[in-house]
């Protein structure tokens, strides 16, 4: 079955002429250079995607990443790779049935008192059905039910490990084989995949992302019944909104167009700077808006996560976005290892400049900050620039965000949205609200320490004797550091000091 496969995409390779992303000496010697008299009307980044398409789910979903990858392949495959469609043809009623029926353990119609057999929705892993919960305290309650597609686990499976077969192949044929770390991707679009393919972690993306925005102000986030979901099904309230792309609806319901824009950049913000947790796939298709001109969402496979040092990345880099600071960019790149140590500041911030200044000679509301972000990969290609997978999600995500909101109102204006987000986080990072949250954070642990002292001292005292003196110098080491405790807190109560003034003079500077 594998060797059909791997044949199947040798013969889409050649249908498609993809053969001309390989090296030409590489495919002379291979075929003799037959390949060379074809001619194809298509250019190649749409010829990419057709083969892509033809391969099925796998695949569409590995082009699906490479398009948010701008800093391993060129532009105009970047692009065209986001035009990939995953629609396709509903799996039969008898598999939906078969499904439900297995899952639940009973017939499914003792669960549900209407199920719609015809989908909603159709896409490559998995396809939604409308139905009513036959019982309990639920009983009448409208769902959404997602369904796996049958036996996807072992296509993909077979078609992930033939991907890394090809990656051990770009890496052994192409130049920059190394550099553009074919097997790191790969491992990344494994992990994605499979993550979307356990719609208990989905349910669970989704109740996380509901208490986030618990209040429902800004955005909706159907309820999810866990008592109805399992791996390959997931319940989720039914809800009745308007597509995001459906201004003509939005209008005449008398939605607010511009205050719906700026929302979608506050929900993004905040998902980012308040909880680094945030719905990395919010394209039209997963976006809604409720009639009282709400958010609401669907489809949480794929979310992002970010750490403290990723925010602060990132918060430090839009700042100086904002105000122009180029050098303050090149040296928060520096500083956070997306770069060589050894790279010179000033040629760094030579080469952000020169992508950046002809998009700030423009009006503020003319300004994209998503390609910002975008045309600073491409620069950091050059410098080496490892970009992490984290911030490729989230700048895809923007960009997302950002073309969502300029089709709703296109004069939108990210800065007055999410300058006071990041005001207020910053604040909360190097003002005194985030020392005294650091010290709660750490003060259990160093409590905890002071007990373990006659325990480290006995250990020391029983270890063998070749260990022996080892063994007592840690313990003496130990004892010393805790020792200085006191010292410690002196010093964290001076540095809070410098913290609250520095941390003042830095956002009345910078902001």
């Amino acid at each position: 079955m594998r060797l059909f496969r791997l044949l199947k995409i040798l013969s889409v390779v050649t249908r498609f002429g993809l053969d001309e992303y390989l090296p030409k000496g590489f495919v002379r010697s291979i075929f003799g250079g037959i390949f060379f008299f074809r001619t194809f009307s298509e250019p190649r980044a749409v010829r990419l995607r057709l083969a892509l398409e033809s391969l099925g789910p796998t695949f569409i979903k590995f082009g699906q990443i490479l398009s948010t990858r701008p800093d391993l392949v060129p532009a105009d495959i970047s692009q065209e790779l986001a035009h990939l469609q995953d629609n396709v043809p509903p799996f039969p009623s008898a598999a939906v049935v078969a499904t439900l029926n297995r899952v639940y353990g009973r017939p499914y119609t003792e669960v549900f008192s209407s199920f719609d057999l015809n989908p909603i929705a159709s896409a490559s892993i998995a396809q939604v059905h409308f139905a009513v919960i036959a019982e309990g305290k639920l009983a009448g309650r409208e769902v959404a039910v997602k369904i796996l597609r049958p036996d996807i686990l072992d296509a993909i499976n077979g078609d992930v490990q033939l991907l890394y077969v090809v990656a051990d192949f770009v890496k052994l044929v192409f130049k920059d084989g190394e550099r553009l770390r074919p097997t790191e991707v790969v491992a990344e679009f494994d992990k994605t995949i499979h993550d979307e393919l356990d719609l208990v972690r989905e349910a669970a993306n989704a109740s996380t992302l509901r208490r986030n925005f618990a209040d429902g102000t800004l955005l909706y986030v159907p309820e999810v019944y866990f008592d109805y979901t399992h791996r390959e099904v997931l319940v989720l309230e039914r809800i009745d909104a308007i597509p995001v792309n459906d201004l003509a609806q939005i209008k005449a319901y008398n939605i607010d167009v511009a205050r719906l824009a700026a929302d979608g950049v506050k929900i993004f913000f905040t998902q980012v700077f308040r909880d680094g947790f945030f719905h990395a796939d919010m394209h039209p298709g997963n976006i809604f808006v409720g009639k009282n001109g709400i958010y609401s969402g669907v489809d949480f496979g794929i979310m992002g996560t970010l750490s403290d040092e990723d925010k602060n990345y990132l918060a430090r880099n839009f700042a100086a976005f904002f105000n122009r600071d180029y050098n303050a960019v090149a040296v928060a790149h520096i500083e956070a290892g997306w770069v060589p140590r050894n790279t010179r500041v000033d040629e760094f911030e030579g080469a952000i400049r020169s992508v950046c200044e002809p998009i700030f000679d423009k009006p503020l509301n003319e300004i994209s900050f998503g390609k910002v972000l975008l045309r600073l990969f491409e620069v950091s290609r050059r410098f080496q620039m490892e970009i992490q997978p984290q911030l490729v999600l989230l700048q895809k995500t923007l960009l997302q965000v950002e073309g969502l909101g300029r089709q709703l109102y296109p004069e939108l204006d990210l800065r007055p949205i999410a300058q006071p987000i990041l005001k207020r986080w910053l604040s909360e990072q190097i003002g005194p609200r985030g020392l005294l949250k650091q010290l709660r954070k750490e003060g259990p642990i160093w409590i905890s320490s002071l007990p373990q002292l006659p325990r480290l001292v006995h250990r020391a005292l029983e270890a063998n004797p070749s260990e022996k003196l080892a063994a007592i110098e840690r313990a003496i080491i130990r004892v010393e550091q805790t020792q200085r405790w006191q010292t410690y807190v002196l010093i964290l109560l001076v540095a809070a000091l410098v913290a609250v003034i520095g941390g003042y003079l830095y956002l009345v500077l910078v902001f």
